[in-house]
């Protein structure tokens, strides 16, 4: 009987099926999915921005003679290690491999900012027009990140939500709708403790 109904109201069936689907949030994840890795290609778009202008920071640091080699050696690894890494839309489902990928933009953040804070030390090199402008984009590229970040959280905090919430949950398991991995610190504890303030007080007591 039921072949019957589906041979002469095939389109009443599907009308049917896609409301079925609609309300079991089978459309919602496909949104949300979609959502999140427009969000995630963006921070990927920043984090290579920030990638390709580094080999012009290097060679622009280079021209002081006597710059630091150890902190310009750090940077040039960190890159190396940063833009090693393979990446892929599966990467979103696998939370050690987007572990390993934080780590290694973490690292890359940090020698940067080292190597910023040692150029304050070189008078010539603060000077140099060249570094000055490459100084800027890198700090522009440093708040896309953090807002590119910030969008991807949102995003697959709804993903999450939808994907662990009941009935919808059922409608991930069927579609094999994995909840995705978001971004973390990698430094929790350091960060959890208060900063120490410290006026120079103190040494007076």
């Amino acid at each position: 009987m039921l072949q019957s109904i589906f041979r002469r109201f095939p389109a009443l069936v599907a009308l049917i099926a896609a409301f079925s689907l609609t309300g079991c949030g089978y459309n919602d994840f496909q949104r949300l999915d979609e959502q999140s890795k427009a969000a995630w290609a963006e921070v990927l778009n920043q984090y290579q921005r920030r990638a390709d202008l580094i080999p012009n920071l290097v060679a622009t640091v280079k021209g002081e003679a006597s710059f630091e080699q150890e902190t310009l050696t750090r940077v040039i690894e960190a890159r190396a290690k940063a833009t090693s890494i393979q990446v892929t839309p599966e990467m979103l489902n696998d939370p050690q491999a987007m572990e390993r990928f934080q780590q290694a933009q973490a690292q890359l953040g940090g020698a940067l900012s080292r190597l910023l804070a040692v150029a304050e030390n070189y008078p010539n090199l603060k000077a140099n027009q060249a570094y000055q402008d490459l100084r800027v984009q890198l700090e522009g590229t440093e708040n896309r990140i953090t807002v590119a970040r910030n969008s991807y959280i949102k995003a697959v905090q709804e993903y999450n939500v939808l994907a662990r919430s009941f009935p919808t949950n059922l409608t991930a398991k069927i579609f094999s709708y994995q909840p995705k991995a978001g971004f973390t610190v990698t430094n929790e504890q350091e960060i959890s403790r208060p900063p120490t303030v410290d006026f120079g007080t103190s040494q007076k007591r």
